[in-house]
C-alpha cells in the first residue's frame, strides 16, 4: 500500500448510481444530476447531498417533492450535460431531449427515457449537512428497456457502469426481508 491524497479518498467510496431529480414549481420543470445518494435499509427512504448552490433546491425545499430518476449508461453524455449546466436559464428537458411524464403522487415529472422512477417526498432536510431526506411514494420501472446498465460517478470526472451481477441471495437469506 502507499499513501494517496486524503482530498481524494471519496473517489473511492462514491456512491451511486448517478441519478437524476427532477422538481416542479411555478408551472416550471427542472432536472439535476445528483450522485451523492444512497438508500437507508430496506425502506424506500432516501439521503442526497444537495444545497443552495443548485437551482432546483429552492423548488425542493419549498414544494417538499421531487422525482428520482434512474438514468442508464446510454445517457452518459445527456446525465453529464444536465449536470454542468443551470436550470435557471435552462429548459433541460428541451435541450437534452428527455420527456416529462406526470406522475401519480407528486407534481414532479418522471423521466421517460429513465430506466426507473421513484416519485418522493421530502421527510427532513439536515441543513448542516446538506442532506434531502427522502421517502418514496410511488416507483416506476421500464420492464421492457434493453438497457438496464446503470452508471455510477468516480468523483474525478469519470464514470464505471454497472457490470456483471454476482448472486448471493442464498447466503444471505437470513439478513434480507422476506420476498426479496
Amino acid at each position: 500500500m502507499r499513501e494517496m491524497k486524503l482530498s481524494r479518498a471519496f473517489t473511492l467510496i462514491e456512491p451511486g448510481p448517478v441519478v437524476l431529480v427532477t422538481t416542479r414549481d411555478k408551472g416550471r420543470s427542472n432536472i439535476m444530476t445528483i450522485s451523492w445518494i444512497m438508500v437507508q435499509d430496506f425502506t424506500p427512504v432516501f439521503a442526497l447531498v444537495t444545497g443552495s448552490w443548485n437551482y432546483s433546491f429552492a423548488a425542493l425545499r419549498k414544494t417538499k417533492e421531487c422525482v428520482i430518476a434512474i438514468p442508464t449508461v446510454d445517457m452518459l453524455d445527456q446525465v453529464v450535460g444536465i449536470g454542468t449546466c443551470s436550470g435557471g436559464d435552462t429548459d433541460k428537458f428541451a435541450k437534452f431531449g428527455v420527456t416529462a411524464v406526470a406522475g401519480k403522487a407528486v407534481g414532479a415529472p418522471l423521466i421517460a427515457e429513465c430506466l426507473a422512477n421513484i416519485e418522493c417526498k421530502v421527510i427532513d432536510l439536515i441543513q448542516r449537512h446538506d442532506i434531502v431526506m427522502l421517502e418514496g411514494v410511488v416507483a416506476h420501472i421500464d420492464v421492457g428497456r434493453k438497457e438496464k446498465r446503470m452508471l455510477h460517478a468516480v468523483g474525478d470526472g469519470t464514470f464505471v457502469a454497472d457490470g456483471r451481477k454476482y448472486d448471493r441471495k442464498k447466503m444471505m437469506a437470513t439478513k434480507l426481508p422476506t420476498g426479496l
